[in-house]
């Protein structure tokens, strides 16, 4: 059983598919009997994610710092699996870090962003050999995926660096890819 971290939206966002993904890969990594590594949150694109895997039977672990369990608008999942309660976002990041075999961005806002590129870096400066995967979804990425070629033409990034990122619009794939002990970045 493999876990893999899940970065995404603590809002739906405007596209119909990026919900019906969210269910998907929640509902895929039960399927496959791996883990679920997220934010803890119940809201957004990362409560459908949590709560599919959930209902489909598989196990979910949410890290959600103190700050968000102290907010007079409760936004922890309290049904999970495991809930890891830390004082920090970086002691967030860290601790879904530490327990993730692979990463993978969903769509979402600003704090998705940094996650799933700090997870890259973090690769690419050897700190940790995990995999890390955009899910393109409708397009989502292609914005991204284009700053991240221009870095490439413009010297800033190698060209191994960012082929060890992967870039899938299927869920499923996308999933079996992260996870493959084939697939090494």
């Amino acid at each position: 059983m493999a876990t893999l971290c899940i970065y995404c939206g603590s809002n739906v966002g405007s596209d119909p598919r990026f919900l019906e993904v969210a269910r998907l890969v929640g509902k895929t990594l039960a399927k496959k009997n791996h883990t679920l590594v997220y934010g803890g949150g119940k809201v957004g694109l990362m409560g459908v994610v949590a709560d599919e895997a959930l209902a489909a039977g598989g196990k979910v672990i949410g890290v959600i710092p103190e700050l968000f369990i102290q907010e007079e608008q409760e936004v922890a999942h309290r049904g999970l699996t495991e809930l890891h309660v830390v004082d920090s976002m970086h002691e967030r990041k860290h601790k879904m870090a530490s327990l993730a075999d692979g990463f993978l961005a969903l769509p979402g806002g600003i704090g998705t962003l940094e996650e799933i590129i700090e997870a890259f870096t973090w690769t690419q400066l050897g700190i940790h050999p995990k995999p890390c995967a955009l899910l393109n979804v409708n397009g989502f990425y292609n914005s991204l995926v284009t700053l991240l070629i221009e870095m490439k033409e413009k010297g800033f990034l190698h060209h191994d660096q960012l082929s060890q990122l992967i870039i899938e619009e299927d869920p499923e794939t996308a999933i079996e890819y992260l996870l493959s002990p084939d697939i090494s970045p």
